[in-house]
């Protein structure tokens, strides 16, 4: 029986490199939200409205990631590398494929769309103008979404930080460059996020499909549609699961967004926060995955409640360390007083909330890794029901942005409830798992 030094020592070994590698997307918008916020409340308004516009039209597709890591690992652990091989080309040909339909139908749709999400007036314009251009790095977004499932099934966990450390330096510095100094303003932060997320999608492929293509067991084909099902029935029930996830956090943001522009704006601020506290306790989530996909029922249930500890703890740091930081917080992103000020308002729903969204977090890496992907989407949109329940009431209510916030906290506290019921409840200690895939 492995000793929980030896777990621990595991978990750290997979985590903390991962813990880079997952803040790619989020640190490029933290970059871009603290390099907007000084051109003002509009544009980082209308930064706002397109992170969730991007995060609904990308994010769906992270059962490239999270499917493909487990299918990956468990060829690996069975012998087979010719298989985790056709594996990684069967999801790079998803992600070219989702990622060019994904940018064809932003670009139709841009001004419907934006309309939808209360991006009118003022908004507007600049709105519509950062989304065409971002739109464009959508093949790419999806190319490191399989990178890093791909890798993750390897146990691999350190050639995506590298990666990710590339493409934000390449962000951080196009950033201001474009933004300030060819004064490009919002339309140089999308040019500059496009720029990095292809060259973060270039390296994935250059190293998979080049460089490692013999040590992966990758062979240079085209993969028939029959042998896409595997991944597609997968992806089939995590995209449920992510899709009511992401809607959700996107309504959150229409809400505010009818709010005002002020409101939002702090919405917008809070929500990158968030998120990013987030991967930074899904870094256990990924360790989940591996460690639990690989091992037989009673040690699985070993490794998931030590990493379960894990969580706990780290979100307990995570909630110590920002209600220390809270005062210098809100600056920044922005000198606007009025902003300055919301954002502090919404800082405790971001504090208190980091011990409770790390078991979450964990757990879902703890049931990803034992394939239980249908009973994910249960509970998830179970959860999103009562989280869009609340939001719908906010604006006729008149509970303004701590009523968003008190909503997201509903769905977190939904979500804890239901995944704790599946693992510790009698009829859902059974480690077997759900879909299993050839």
């Amino acid at each position: 029986m492995t000793s929980n030094r030896s777990i621990d020592a595991r978990v750290l070994g997979l985590a903390l490199p991962a813990l880079g590698a997952l803040a790619a997307d989020p640190l490029v918008s933290i970059v871009d939200t603290a390099f907007v916020g000084r051109l003002g409340v509009v544009p980082l308004a209308a930064l706002g409205v397109n992170a969730s516009v991007f995060s609904l039209a990308f994010v769906v597709f992270n059962f490239l990631a999270y499917g493909t890591t487990p299918m990956v690992a468990r060829a690996l652990a069975r012998g087979d590398r010719r298989a985790a091989g056709k594996l990684a080309v069967e999801a790079l040909t998803l992600a070219c494929a989702a990622g060019v339909v994904a940018t064809a139908l932003l670009l139709t749709l841009a001004e419907p769309v934006l309309a939808l999400m209360g991006a009118t007036g003022e908004l507007g314009a600049p709105a519509l103008s950062y989304l065409r251009i971002r739109a464009l790095a959508g093949p790419a977004v999806l190319i490191v979404t399989a990178g890093h499932g791909i890798f993750r099934g390897w146990q691999d966990t350190r050639t995506p930080l590298w990666i990710t450390l590339g493409l934000n330096l390449v962000n951080l510095v196009l950033d201001p460059l474009l933004i300030f100094g060819l004064g490009w303003g919002l339309e140089g932060a999308a040019i500059a996020t496009v720029v990095a997320q292809w060259s973060g999608a270039a390296l994935f492929l250059v190293l998979i499909l080049g460089t490692r293509r013999e040590a992966m067991g990758v062979e240079l084909r085209l993969p028939r549609p029959r042998d896409l099902r595997p991944l597609l029935r997968v992806g089939g029930a995590l995209l449920i699961r992510t899709l009511s996830l992401v809607s959700t956090l996107t309504l959150a943001t229409a809400v505010a967004t009818r709010l005002g522009t002020a409101q939002v704006a702090a919405h917008q601020v809070a929500s990158q926060l968030w998120l990013l506290l987030a991967l930074v306790v899904d870094a256990l989530a990924v360790a989940a995955q591996a460690m639990v996909g690989g091992a037989e029922e009673d040690e699985a249930r070993r490794v998931g409640n030590r990493i379960l500890l894990w969580g706990l703890i780290v979100g307990i740091v995570l909630a110590a360390t920002f209600a220390a930081a809270r005062p210098w917080l809100p600056r920044l992103f922005t000198s606007d007083p009025d902003a300055v000020s919301r954002v502090d308002r919404l800082l405790p729903f971001i504090i208190w909330m980091q011990p409770l969204n790390a078991v979450v977090f964990v757990w879902d890496g703890i049931l990803m890794g034992a394939q239980r992907f249908r009973i994910l989407a249960v509970q998830m949109l179970l959860s999103a029901a009562v989280a869009a329940a609340l939001l719908l009431r906010v604006v006729p209510s008149g509970w303004g942005l701590d009523g968003v916030w008190w909503a997201i906290v509903a769905l977190m506290a939904v979500r804890a409830i239901t995944l704790a019921g599946t693992w510790w409840l009698p009829a859902g200690r059974s480690h077997s798992r759900d879909q299993r895939v050839p």
